[in-house]
């Protein structure tokens, strides 16, 4: 995500709810046998906007879940809303995973499966239409959905890029 439309959030004063996405056990093999361990994918929002995701690894379930929220919380983006819905539609792919959304009228809900559902409800949009191609692995399906969010672009900043006012974005 290092990239110049990414814009970073401070956790100061912000009330954010996390979702857990994903947990997987983890098996490594020693000499003493086999140790397990645990790794969690999570998502944190404020429902108006702003999310992040972080991923946990410990030996305890709680432990990975907790470590998975303080990264997500050093990780946390400003997404532009649209009335409920993302500004345009937008493609994106990580790993093997692909996804593809389009912005829905007022009342449709979010239609998307999986992963991308949790990442989406944690930002705030309401109203969405989302497709997840590929691969449906948690991890893959959360960072192309955070990619595609992060290239968002609301139609001040794209006129502020452009250098003129909002009205002649829609009109040429």
């Amino acid at each position: 995500m290092a990239d110049i439309n990414v814009r970073k959030v401070r956790t100061t004063d912000i009330e954010l709810k996390d979702r857990l996405v994903a947990i997987n056990r983890v098996t490594k093999v020693t000499k003493g046998g086999r140790t397990f361990s645990f790794s969690a994918i999570v998502v944190v929002g404020d429902e108006n906007g702003i999310v992040g995701y972080g991923l946990g690894k410990a030996n305890e379930v709680t432990a990975a879940i907790a470590k998975g929220v303080e990264d997500a919380k050093k990780n946390l983006v400003k997404i532009p809303i649209y009335k409920g819905t993302i500004p345009h539609a937008q493609t994106s792919k990580f790993g093997g995973s692909e996804i593809f959304m389009k912005p829905a009228s007022h009342g449709t809900g979010v239609k998307a499966g999986g992963a991308m559902r949790f990442v989406l409800e944690s930002v705030g949009i309401t109203d969405v239409l989302a497709k997840s191609k590929g691969s449906s692995n948690p991890h893959n399906v959360v960072k192309a959905t955070m990619k595609a969010l992060v290239e968002l672009r609301d139609a001040s900043s794209v006129a502020q890029l452009r250098g003129i006012e909002v009205s002649k974005v829609f009109n040429g």
